[in-house]
């Protein structure tokens, strides 16, 4: 069994998220996804669609990515909140930190 990705950090104490490969590349996908609605929404624009359309479009853009930010905290705070030793994540931990944001 292999241990769980953690994250490390810089010499400028930024944390480098360290992920799974399939977990990333489901963030790309993601970002890939947001990406190309956010191009549709500038045609929208040009086109001279409704707000409520638009707006819409938005709002799930945002939301896409809304998740994708929280699918990166969650892999990151589980990376340093999991034993390195035994690969026993504190889920309660998680929980509190998760509660904590909101």
């Amino acid at each position: 069994m292999s241990a769980a990705p953690h994250a490390s950090g810089d010499d400028k104490g930024h944390v480098r998220l360290a992920m799974a490969p399939p977990e990333l590349r489901a963030l790309v996908a993601r970002i890939r996804r947001a990406q190309g609605q956010l191009s549709g929404i500038a045609t929208m624009l040009e086109e001279g669609r409704s707000c409520d359309e638009i707006v819409q479009q938005l709002s799930a853009v945002k939301k896409a990515l809304d998740r994708t930010g929280f699918v990166m905290l969650e892999s990151a705070v589980r990376g340093c909140l999991t034993d390195p030793e035994s690969g026993e994540t504190d889920v309660e931990a998680v929980r509190r930190l998760f509660l904590s944001l909101s």
